[in-house]
């Protein structure tokens, strides 16, 4: 065990807080709910951005960076999305010693500042669509703060779309949950539910939510992300319109979908064990570390360098020529999840071979140097399908069928928490109840449904929808 990272079943709050901080991922500052993203956590969220930054742009997005302040008139345009994020709000009062005639909000997102934008642009249907996307940073003042998971700023993209049409909008709302459910699946290693939020727990503002869930390894559920269907309301709200091609002014409609630094919490607790971090080689801000043993000998140190060079060509790879002992090393990069480590002495040397071992089962290989060009992808291939199998095991075992309020009480009791199946009947009072007796509220209603029971969990009603409950970060 790496020493004072707690046992995860032990406290798992504690063990994510050890993990955090001891592999350097982030350090708190004087102003509570925020917090310095280190180089090792900001590499983590470097690699995220690249890959989906390079998967919009694949779908026809450009970037554009919107203002970080909104004016109160302007905020409250869009009554229901006002009412919605009024709680969470950080208001600028003052710019240097004088009261600011109208109080600006820190941006907690952005749907007014592009619909103020869109009014301004669009005139015709030649205008349309528009697929935008931005990198930025917004705040909303979260009671309750954990590092990645909830704080009071932190880092996003939110990408914004106008179309002439609702089957256009409704299209890619779709598709960027799709882009964002494989980039978790392949790049993460992180099974995710593909899903429809109920009304209850829809953005402010929007017609429908679309959301993939994640299951951790102590059985909460994680939103990591979400995609949002606006219809034209924030296009009234704001008086965008446009010339169709009859020559008619209408109403264009919009969507907006996002995911934050909270994925980087959920690498943590979905891979994550006792002796830290578990990283999916993807996005691993080291790939392959090379340890050198016994390197005082003559040509160790030499060859190491040789292999970081040919390595460098294909993955990211780090080696460590430090005077700290080779034990030490293998625990250091343990702890900060580096998927495959590369270990050679003066008799690998000798027999031209290395030993890899894996970070997610600790499996070792002697492997020719000859041969690490194909096995070098290889490993880190087994890394991220070993990850993701693991945690599909996870949520398989902490998935329960649920036919009534009692069964899903017996079942979190006696299993642990985890994802629950039951039926709803679609009145929003049985979902509250269902959350009041039991604990677990509805996560989303999975796009692939299917029919565990004829009736309702809560009421004994005819049941309409399949829904996953669970408790939630």
């Amino acid at each position: 065990m790496v020493e004072q990272i707690t046992s995860m079943d032990v406290d798992f709050a504690k063990w994510y807080t050890d993990v955090v901080k001891k592999a350097e991922l982030i350090e708190y500052t004087s102003v509570k709910g925020c917090m310095v993203i280190r180089p090792y956590g900001y590499a983590i969220w470097e690699n995220i951005q690249k890959s989906l930054d390079r998967r919009f742009k694949e779908t026809g997005h450009e970037n554009v960076c919107m203002p970080m302040f909104i004016p109160e008139s302007l905020l409250a345009k869009e009554k229901d999305h006002v009412e919605g994020f009024a709680p969470e709000v950080a208001w600028v009062t003052h710019g240097g010693e004088e009261k600011l005639e109208e109080r600006l909000c820190v941006r907690p997102t952005s749907e007014t500042l592009f619909c103020e934008h869109y009014a301004n642009i669009i005139h015709s249907w030649r205008d349309l669509p528009k697929l935008y996307n931005q990198w930025v940073s917004v705040v909303r003042w979260e009671k309750t703060t954990r590092p990645f998971l909830r704080s009071r700023e932190f880092l996003w993209q939110e990408g914004h779309t106008i179309h002439a049409t609702a089957e256009e909008a409704i299209a890619e709302t779709e598709r960027m949950l799709n882009v964002y459910a494989d980039f978790c699946e392949q790049e993460l290693a992180m099974p995710v539910i593909k899903g429809k939020k109920t009304d209850s727990d829809k953005f402010a503002g929007a017609e429908s939510t679309y959301a993939i869930e994640a299951l951790m390894h102590d059985g909460k559920a994680l939103q990591a992300g979400t995609s949002h269907y606006f219809g034209d309301g924030f296009a009234k709200a704001f008086d965008i319109t446009y010339s169709s091609k009859e020559n008619k002014l209408v109403h264009p409609f919009q969507t907006s979908w996002g995911v934050t630094t909270r994925l980087i919490g959920a690498i943590i607790m979905t891979h994550g064990d006792d002796n830290g971090l578990v990283l999916p080689p993807a996005v691993a801000p080291v790939q392959v570390v090379i340890i050198p043993v016994a390197m005082h000998k003559e040509g160790v140190l030499e060859k190491a360098n040789e292999l970081k060079e040919k390595l460098s060509k294909f993955c990211r790879v780090k080696l460590d020529d430090s005077d700290n002992s080779p034990g030490w090393k293998f625990a250091e990069y343990e702890m900060k999840g580096v998927p495959v480590r590369l270990e050679i002495g003066p008799r690998d040397i000798e027999a031209g071979q290395c030993v890899l071992v894996t970070r997610h089962d600790r499996a070792k290989e002697t492997v020719a140097l000859d041969d690490l060009e194909t096995a070098i992808p290889r490993k880190l291939d087994e890394v991220r399908k070993g990850l993701f199998d693991k945690a599909t095991e996870n949520r398989e075992k902490r998935t329960y069928v649920c036919g009534t309020t009692d069964e899903i009480i017996s079942a979190l009791n006696e299993k642990g928490d985890g994802f629950v199946k039951a039926m709803w009947c679609g009145d929003p009072a049985c979902e509250e109840t269902v959350k009041e007796k039991t604990g677990v509220g509805s996560r989303c209603m999975p796009l692939e449904q299917e029919t565990v029971a004829d009736t309702c969990v809560c009421c004994g009603k005819p049941a309409k929808k399949l829904v996953y409950w669970g408790k939630a970060y």
